[in-house]
């Protein structure tokens, strides 16, 4: 792809589809060296349009061979039609229906070699298997189509392959009928119809030597769906949770959204190479194996979790994503938003909503926020696109959910519920836009948000300023708050948000207090004591007066965090300390402590730049010690909040809240910290890890999850004192954890721990662990990550020769991230050394990428395109290695786009 023939779509410029696909018949002739695929398409002009009919046909279409096309039977020779790289024309495509008629039948014979598809997009070959992946433009790589999700489509999709290498043949929809081939009895073949019209990008297919875990589930009006989860067969003992997921996930729908699904039988295929996570496709969804595959022994309680998110996540896409699409790819949030918010309130459910609340937040607030301040920052909605891939970010997905969670906030469960109803019910069937599912919400609900739209449009993270003030005589607290929102790349002069501001007051027994707004009209159905209130902001600047307030209150603000902005009040650090013990909203409770910790952090942060004396706070200790003693008398306390409570705030993050990051002061502070709570804190962290530890069967529940962290955490800190027993404890839970969780933990421990026997003892662990899990990808996975995060001087050399290991495969998606990508976006301190050989080391791996698999290489320069956070130094360093990039003379689109808005 040569940058010059980069282009820019842009919103403004869509228009509906001339022609239409009624029935799309697929025939694919697997063979080992190449596959031929036939296609027969009913194309109709779209009777919708008002315009005079369009005498030219248009389809998508890369690195294909044409080896025949017709039209209603004629085969067409080549000056009927014009080939390039990217499309197949057909002009005057009226003298070449018979009749006048608006309808006709394109037939198209085209032959790939998804064996050399290193892209992973369209049909490629991962390990001995067939699999597809067509979102968002991957089914272009297949056959020639209109490739665009508002052409809507009936697929029937027959397969023909190999009998032996490829038992198992499945595609979208109901298995309708199978049997050997006629010409060769060594092959087979089997045909599958999906009755629901759907885009191209849903289109899947797999071939490959499979077993599958088999259950059904009985839907709400008593249909027995058949389910099934396809693995590789050593990985059979791996599907459990997977598939306990998926019925809770079916159930939840049903109980929540009312939705039930549609087809006879729900598929699941876990592949080894996959760009993403899993992908919804109809009645077939195909998943990384990291997103699907989890038993105790091999996978953390992190992959545990992720597995039910990501199951739940694609199997709600069933109605919003599949039955409901979106019309086209700035709509994207469409789908994603409004299913990130659904397999988030799932996860809640399911387990602690206070730390999923507290999880989903530091993630948004780290990763969604820097988006928001860099050269790719867009909104929920974007205005143009060069490469489309480049925009399945964190704006589009998180923020697409806070967004719909706001909706949620400002209609009430209630009037969210009606909204999602007749959205389902007005669209099924059609490919719509953000607007629709708007728009729907404020029929249902009669609540105008007209300025709420704003968060669609426009990029950026608002700032809201709070002033609180008292007035004793009058018995009065007013809130005087204003918003504001940063340039962002082509947008300056933000109109102001409509922000959904949750809001209580504690008096100083931290009690609430009943809130009673100046000027709000009450209802007869309103509670006569509301301690909690969802405050309307929609201009720059808002006065909210509290009347009969008898005391000096402590206001507790953006309760569960309602809506995506960084928030700044005239909080002292007691009363940052007072909302840590006595607010009722768990999310503030933990949000006071990292608002406490940041301004700690600034000011070690200047004492050490200073080259004074760094003291531990008395109010931090105090803080721990509180929260520590409470844990270990209530056994009832929520334990997965407790962990997040006595986290100090990533690297990552306090980079983030930095307007210039030091990234050196950043992370000796922290150490500072961390070491000092450790050797003041010791007694009670062993109390801790104590308390948390038992021989009890491995279990991954909710309570024994949170168990299992708050211990991890402890010894963590326990580490740090530099007694060596605490290595002795560490070395034995890493021999004798019986589940992965607690074996990596210690794993990862031992690996940064800073004492001469820690560290002989890391290497150790790290022999022994690859001995032990060689054959398991997965874990290896994780054995490479330790490497690439540990904070040792060696790190860089250390991932350097790792690329070379035999276990290493650059053509792998989950290798790359779990090396590559782990170094540089979480290993902060050794990424980003002042030597700049990180970024060199990050750009020449990207170069190297490029030729192979341009969306992961493009994912890779993240790192680099957050430069304006750092110092002039580390500034030029990595300029010079974007224009390294930039130069280089044949750059993929997904590439050129990110590199080329992200250097000076």
């Amino acid at each position: 792809m040569k940058n010059a023939q980069a282009r820019t779509t842009f919103l403004k410029d869509y228009r509906p589809p001339i022609f239409n696909i009624e029935t799309t018949d697929l025939y694919f002739d697997l063979y080992e060296s190449y596959a031929r695929v036939t296609s027969r398409l009913l194309l109709q002009f779209n009777s919708e349009l008002s315009e005079s009919f369009v005498d030219t046909l248009i389809l998508h279409g890369q690195h294909l061979v044409l080896e025949m096309l017709s039209i209603n039977g004629i085969e067409l020779n080549s000056e009927q039609y014009v080939l390039d790289g990217e499309s197949l024309t057909i002009p005057k495509i009226e003298q070449l229906i018979e009749g006048g008629s608006r309808e006709f039948i394109l037939e198209c014979q085209t032959r790939i070699e998804p064996q050399n598809n290193t892209a992973l997009e369209g049909l490629y070959k991962s390990k001995k298997m067939f699999c597809t992946q067509c979102e968002a433009e991957g089914f272009r790589r297949i056959t020639y189509y209109l490739d665009r999700p508002d052409v809507m489509s009936k697929f029937t999709t027959t397969i023909e392959a190999e009998l032996e290498r490829y038992p198992v043949l499945l595609s979208n929809g109901n298995k309708i009928d199978s049997g050997a081939s006629i010409n060769d009895s060594s092959r087979h073949w089997c045909t599958w119809e999906d009755p629901f019209r759907k885009p191209s990008y849903l289109f899947a297919l797999v071939a490959s030597d499979l077993v599958s875990l088999d259950d059904s589930f009985v839907t709400c009006s008593d249909r027995e769906i058949e389910l099934k989860i396809f693995v590789e067969e050593k990985d059979l003992d791996k599907c459990d949770h997977a598939m306990l997921s998926l019925k809770n996930s079916m159930r939840w729908d049903e109980e929540t959204y009312g939705r039930e699904y549609d087809l006879d039988i729900f598929m699941i295929v876990a592949v080894d190479d996959f760009n993403m996570g899993a992908m919804e496709n109809k009645g077939l969804n195909i998943f990384n194996t990291s997103c699907v595959l989890a038993n105790q022994k091999t996978q953390t309680d992190f992959s545990f979790q992720r597995v039910e998110a990501v199951v739940a996540h694609e199997y709600f896409h069933n109605w919003s994503g599949n039955r409901v699409t979106c019309r086209d790819w700035f709509q994207l949030s469409l789908k994603e938003g409004f299913t990130v918010f659904r397999d988030s309130e799932f996860s809640a459910d399911m387990n602690s909503r206070t730390a999923k609340r507290i999880e989903d937040v530091a993630f948004l607030r780290t990763v969604q926020f820097a988006e928001d301040g860099g050269p790719m920052a867009h909104s929920v909605r974007p205005d143009s696109y060069m490469e489309i891939s480049n925009f399945y970010t964190v704006t589009i997905y998180e923020k697409g959910a806070e967004v719909v969670r706001m909706i949620s906030l400002l209609l009430g469960n209630k009037n969210f519920r009606k909204g999602a109803d007749l959205y389902f019910e007005r669209h099924d069937g059609q490919a719509v836009t953000t607007e629709d599912f708007v728009r729907a919400m404020e029929d249902a609900s009669g609540v105008d948000l007209r300025r709420f739209r704003n968060w669609y449009s426009q990029a950026g993270t608002p700032e809201v300023k709070i002033v609180g003030n008292y007035d004793s005589a009058a018995k009065e607290y007013s809130l005087h708050v204003s918003q504001s929102c940063p340039d962002t790349p082509g947008q300056s002069k933000k109109k102001p948000f409509h922000i959904p501001l949750r809001v209580g007051l504690l008096n100083e027994d931290g009690e609430e207090l009943t809130l009673k707004l100046s000027g709000a009209t009450s209802t007869a159905s309103a509670p006569s004591a509301v301690t909690d209130l969802v405050l309307d902001l929609v201009d720059q600047e808002q006065v909210f007066v509290f009347e009969d307030i008898p005391v000096q209150p402590v206001p507790s603000l953006l309760r569960g965090f309602s809506a995506p902005v960084s928030l700044s009040c005239n909080y002292s650090r007691d009363d940052l300390l007072f909302l840590m013990v006595y607010d009722t909203d768990g999310f503030n409770r933990w949000n006071a402590s990292q608002s406490l910790l940041i301004d700690i952090f600034a000011e070690l942060q200047s004492a050490y730049n200073n080259n004074d004396e760094l003291k531990l706070p008395e109010i931090l200790l105090r803080a721990f010690r509180g929260i520590i003693d409470n844990s270990l008398k209530n056994e009832r306390s929520d334990r997965a909040m407790i962990t997040q409570l006595l986290s100090l705030p990533s690297e990552g993050f306090l980079i983030e809240q930095s307007d210039v990051a030091d990234v050196g002061a950043i992370h000796k502070v922290r150490e500072f910290l961390a070491n000092n709570l450790s050797s003041q804190l010791e007694s009670l962290f062993e109390e801790m890890l104590l308390d948390n530890t038992n021989n009890d069967d491995y279990s991954p529940n909710a309570a024994s999850m949170a168990s299992r962290s708050l211990k991890n955490l402890a010894l963590s800190y326990l580490l740090r004192t530099g007694y060596e027993r605490w290595v002795d404890v560490c070395y034995e839970q890493f021999n004798q954890a019986n589940n992965m969780t607690d074996q990596l933990a210690a794993l990862r421990f031992l690996v940064n721990a800073k004492s001469e026997k820690g560290s002989l003892a890391g290497e150790k662990a790290l022999a022994e662990f690859y001995v032990q899990w060689r054959h398991e990808a997965l874990v290896i996975d994780q054995w490479f990550a330790v490497q690439a995060t540990s904070q040792r001087d060696d790190s860089l050399a250390k991932v350097r020769k790792l690329l070379k290991h035999d276990d290493f495969e650059i053509r792998n998606p989950n290798k790359v991230r779990s090396l590559i990508g782990a170094f540089s976006s979480q290993n902060h301190q050794c990424f980003h050394h002042e030597s700049g050989e990180g970024y060199e080391f990050l750009a020449d791996q990207i170069l190297e990428l490029d030729k192979i698999n341009p969306q992961i290489a493009a994912r890779l320069l993240t790192p680099l395109t957050g430069w304006k956070k750092f110092d002039s130094a580390r500034q030029a360093l990595i300029q010079v290695q974007l224009q390294r990039i930039k130069a280089h003379p044949s750059l993929s689109k997904d590439v050129f786009e990110v590199v080329g808005k992200s250097t000076i």
